[in-house]
């Protein structure tokens, strides 16, 4: 039985982070990931998505154009060019970070499925090895709900899209989260007449309540978005597919048909097919691994990571947390993990960025402010015709704390990084004072909707 002093489970990006800060301690060191290498967001999810997004952006800039007085047209757009493009890139990225790891010192790579045969021992492929300290960062699949006839037809994912090579000429997209949001965006740009059926009452459910409202207001220029419907039944019918929908409060039915069926209703725990549950590794009620502050589990010398844990479910955060459960297994003083410091963006059109804590939460546990601005509050803003953006900032009253920030419009990605760092540092709103905006920008969105705080009672 072979003896590693680092095990780590998953080669998606903390996984790989994880792996080659083992190598280089000179420990010996086994990566397992049957492939592709580098999960999700190089190979389903951040990389390819934004690559096709970028091009529907560009779509709608054009035909956006004329607003400005500028008569341009599109001529045609080569969807099977888009998506090729698009796949070699990938392509490219894991011939990159497979021959990254086949020149990595130290680092045994175990193509194979794997799954706990005991405490601290793994099995892979023919054999059992075991790991002095273990990282799991065995991320998360696509959760299919329990639709009649949904197993009998070829539904779309966000993975099993990539491979089209011929738009479809309409979609119904079951679900209303990121996935749904941002391919409804890119899809429609290229052409395909796009229906949204959400079980929920909002968009994006987690957002706060006006950028819901605002991002489908917009989106329903384009397309057709129904909410407070569950697809309760598909079944083909002709070249394409029927879903039976039931009103969620008046049980009414009605069906919708479309040439394909995106399926975009979240994500399931992979805990289960690595059978965690044989080292006496703990998960929470939706299978999800439970850790404490620093990323351990119940387990000693055993930490997860990423998609495993179900915090929060981006890139940038599972590096985050990859780096600090690396320090938590080296170092003698130990650091925690603060969820509340993470950002996020959804990319759909308009874009879509928060931090820190929505008004209903930062409400039921301090005494805040809020603050909103209108891009058009702003010179740049005005210049750009923006009249749907805004921005909201929560501050804690007493102390002037940053709580919460969140934005929807233009350049919504890059805008909340100067609130982020001010959110990680526990800073107030003194410290984006501190700072001379640029004008004309839109980065004056910022102190704008900071400077028109109002109380707000919990």
């Amino acid at each position: 039985m072979k003896q590693y002093d680092y095990l780590i489970i998953g080669g998606g990006t903390a996984g790989l982070a994880i792996a080659f800060n083992a190598a280089e301690t000179g420990m010996k060191t086994a990566l397992i990931e049957k492939g592709p290498i580098g999960g999700t967001c190089h190979n389903v999810g951040c990389v390819p998505s934004k690559i096709l997004i970028h091009q529907a952006d560009l779509i709608v800039a054009i035909q956006r154009a004329e607003k400005f007085g500028i008569k341009a047209e599109i001529s045609g757009v080569d969807f099977g060019a888009i998506m090729g493009k698009m796949r070699r890139h990938l392509e490219d990225g894991r011939k990159s970070l497979e021959d990254v790891l086949a020149n990595t010192k130290n680092l045994d790579w175990f193509r194979e499925e794997c799954y706990f045969a005991d405490e601290y021992g793994v099995r892979v492929g023919q054999e059992t090895i075991k790991g002095s300290k273990i990282f799991i960062a065995s991320g998360s699949r696509n959760q299919i709900p329990p639709i009649k006839g949904i197993e009998g037809i070829d539904y779309l994912t966000n993975e099993s899209l990539l491979k089209l090579t011929k738009k479809p000429d309409s979609m119904i997209i079951i679900g209303g989260g990121y996935v749904a949001s941002e391919y409804a965006h890119f899809f429609a740009s290229v052409g395909t007449r796009v229906r949204i059926l959400q079980d929920g009452e909002r968009l994006l459910a987690n957002e706060e309540p006006e950028i819901s409202d605002a991002l489908k207001a917009e989106m329903s220029k384009r397309m057709e978005i129904i909410t407070g419907v569950r697809a309760v039944e598909v079944k083909t019918a002709g070249r394409g597919y029927v879903v039976r929908a039931k009103n969620t409060k008046t049980e009414e039915e009605k069906e919708f048909e479309a040439e394909s069926i995106l399926v975009a209703t979240g994500r399931k725990s992979n805990a289960d097919l690595i059978r965690v549950e044989n080292a006496g590794i703990e998960t929470d009620k939706r299978n999800y691994i439970k850790v404490d502050e620093f990323l351990q589990t119940n387990k000693r010398d055993i930490w997860a990571v990423g998609d495993a844990i179900d915090k929060q479910m981006f890139t940038h955060s599972a590096d985050l947390e990859a780096g600090i459960a690396w320090h938590n297994a080296t170092e003698q003083e130990k650091k925690k993990m603060n969820f509340d410091i993470v950002p996020h963006a959804v990319y759909s059109y308009p874009r879509i960025a928060s931090v820190g804590m929505t008004e209903a939460a930062a409400a039921g546990k301090h005494k805040i402010l809020v603050g909103v601005a209108r891009y058009s509050d702003t010179l740049k803003g005005e210049i750009m015709l923006e009249d749907t953006g805004f921005a909201k900032a929560i501050v804690e009253k007493e102390t002037g704390k940053i709580l919460g920030f969140h934005i929807i419009g233009p350049h919504a990605p890059l805008l909340i990084q100067e609130v982020t760092n001010v959110i990680a540092k526990n800073g107030t709103i003194d410290d984006i004072k501190a700072g001379l905006h640029i004008f004309p920008t839109l980065s004056e969105l910022i102190p704008e909707a900071l400077g028109k705080l109002k109380e707000v009672k919990g």
